[in-house]
């Protein structure tokens, strides 16, 4: 069984990879030869993104803070 380390390395480097793929995808519908879409779209798009790396940033912060203020008897 992996530790808890060994197990979060090899999510997280699986993980950011597949978003990293998904992500140049997304920049991919850039290419105006193959896509139209206006100033809004792009607004929106990003918004969305923008927010969701807001909310994933939130959440590991507020886990280290928590680890960090936990208080144990050791």
């Amino acid at each position: 069984m992996r530790d808890k380390r060994g197990k979060f390395v090899e999510l997280a480097e699986a993980r950011v990879t597949k978003a990293t793929q998904t992500m140049r995808l997304i920049g991919n519908l850039a290419n105006t030869h193959n896509y139209e879409y206006s100033e809004a779209d792009v607004q929106k798009i990003f918004a969305a993104i923008d927010a969701e790396v807001k909310l994933l940033k939130a959440k590991f912060h507020a886990a280290l803070r928590k680890d960090a203020n936990e208080f144990k008897l050791k």
